[in-house]
């Protein structure tokens, strides 16, 4: 911002009889770099200082223009949040955890929801017509659009997927260790005769989450396993079971990879099929979710760590915004196995 347009600002405020940074300067006997340095997040102020402004500045009723101090600091203290298919609901917290933390740190939250991956294109268009510092992309990213944020200067993390190819900052769940946890335990029960409910094709976590269920059962002898996709929503979950119905008519397990499409494939193994869980049926999912938990389903899942994730994803992002020199890097968060009562069990 030049001097010209902090001025200008300033007689804005004078006009509109609001106190102004001049005002608090002159009220707490201190310079108005003072001021300025007090409101913006990092900056050094001692603390005699800094207790003199904040008086002077409750006595004046002085709220500072945070467009102005983004056009001084040269950030806009907005950070973009990329993530795709709302209809899973570990989305959502995953949103409101990342948004209470960034607004604890005095940074707002831009979001961009897309209704699958493959949409990512579009959204980033939108996406480089705003001033964020920073992007966190819950959705699969090309490397040419990795190295487009490099380009224009917009700090990235990833958040529960990786670049294999294109370095990029990371923040995961350790889903395939997940996923081979959970089978596991299950063939120890027992199981044999597998069904899967995937999520749709452009999905990354989906993908990988599929991939390692199949490979953990391949390593064990059973390669025959159907396949039936839905969106991550509770009706898809329903209706993915029903052509898994219609391809074998019966089942030991059903692995889900997430649990709304698990509880929504329960609810019709029950209704529609007169199954009993877990006696004639175990589903599993995977996410954690609270609904998972309540009496009608104790889903047996692997819960992800949000709020240890989103916090990692945030300082993250906000070395990179300060530094955008650093190396990437990718941190891995271990799932936590969930024993409810919806699959039979080996004992841990």
């Amino acid at each position: 911002m030049s001097n010209d347009d902090a001025a200008s600002g300033t007689a804005r405020n004078r006009r509109r009889g609001e106190p102004t940074s001049y005002d608090v300067a002159l009220r707490a006997g201190v310079s108005q770099s003072a001021v300025s340095r007090c409101y913006r997040l990092g900056a050094s102020v001692a603390p005699k200082t800094r207790a003199r402004i904040i008086t002077a500045a409750t006595e004046l009723g002085y709220q500072p223009n945070a467009l102005a101090q983004g056009l001084i600091s040269g950030r806009s203290n907005v950070v973009a949040v990329l993530i795709s298919n709302l209809t899973n609901l570990y989305y959502p917290e995953v949103l409101a955890t990342l948004s209470q933390m960034l607004s604890d740190r005095d940074m707002r939250v831009l979001l961009f929801a897309l209704r699958n991956e493959s949409e990512v294109d579009q959204v980033l268009d939108q996406l480089w017509r705003h001033r964020v510092d920073g992007a966190i992309v819950a959705a699969r990213l090309s490397d040419a659009q990795i190295r487009l944020f490099e380009k224009k200067n917009v700090a990235l993390v990833l958040y529960n997927r990786v670049s294999d190819t294109e370095p990029a900052a990371s923040i995961c769940c350790d889903s395939a260790t997940g996923e081979a946890q959970m089978v596991g335990r299950l063939l120890k029960a027992g199981h044999r005769r597998f069904g899967i409910i995937a999520g749709p094709d452009d999905s990354y976590v989906g993908e990988e989450r599929r991939r390692a269920a199949l490979a953990c059962l391949a390593q064990a002898g059973i390669v025959d396993v159907p396949v039936a996709r839905g969106e991550f929503s509770y009706e898809s979950g329903g209706e993915a079971f029903r052509v898994l119905m219609a391809e074998r008519a019966q089942y030991d397990a059903l692995l889900c990879v997430n649990d709304v499409m698990a509880l929504g494939a329960m609810d019709c193994a029950r209704e529609e099929f007169g199954l009993a869980i877990p006696r004639d049926l175990s589903v599993v999912g995977f996410d954690g979710v609270d609904p998972a938990g309540w009496a009608s389903y104790r889903l047996t899942s692997i819960r992800q760590p949000v709020s240890r994730m989103a916090e990692a994803a945030i300082e993250t992002l906000i070395e990179r915004i300060e530094d955008p020199d650093l190396s990437p890097e990718r941190r891995m968060f271990s799932g936590q196995f969930i024993t409810g009562r919806s699959a039979r069990l080996d004992p841990a």
